[in-house]
């Protein structure tokens, strides 16, 4: 779905989850403001890749100013971080970013959307959606607690990763 732009500035919530069974989990960003609920598809590795890269973002604000900011600490345990109905994602995920918008104290995630050119057509032309979700820091230590967790819960040998594996002996 080319030429989406969505902008949730700022979101009621955030969050990282599955649908399915272990080894086949489909990993969805989903993130809502009001009545609308944006769900993206991303990959495993996104998500672990995503969770740390917040947390080390909001370690380095912390220590930059340590004085000027509130607390980022945040009890997950209150907090809904469940998949919210309807799960239809807007598109799969090829890159994020992270920025940090100091005048309002709000850290903005960019997801760009994964896209592939058709035979013949020109890869420069394509044009890829864009989603811009606008979360508070404890919005966000939230999300990379919870992700890191989520991400934990696959199968017990990473190294089985979908794959079955023969044996001959």
């Amino acid at each position: 779905m080319a030429n989406v732009e969505i902008e949730l500035n700022p979101v009621d919530f955030i969050t990282i989850g599955t649908v399915g069974p272990k080894g086949r989990r489909l990993f969805h960003l989903q993130a809502g403001r009001g009545s609308q609920i944006v769900s993206l598809t991303i990959e495993k590795e996104q998500a672990r890749a995503l969770a740390e890269a917040v947390a080390e973002l909001l370690d380095d604000l912390n220590k930059q100013r340590e004085n000027t900011l509130s607390s980022d600490a945040v009890d997950i345990r209150t907090m809904n971080m469940d998949l919210r109905e309807p799960i239809d994602p807007q598109f799969r995920v090829a890159q994020m970013g992270l920025g940090y918008d100091e005048e309002h104290d709000l850290i903005v995630l960019v997801a760009q959307e994964l896209v592939v050119a058709e035979e013949g057509q020109d890869p420069e032309l394509l044009q890829p959606g864009v989603a811009r979700f606008w979360a508070s820091r404890q919005q966000m230590r939230a999300l990379s607690t919870h992700a890191l967790e989520v991400v934990r819960q696959g199968r017990a040998d990473p190294k089985s990763n979908g794959r079955l594996l023969y044996y001959w002996t």
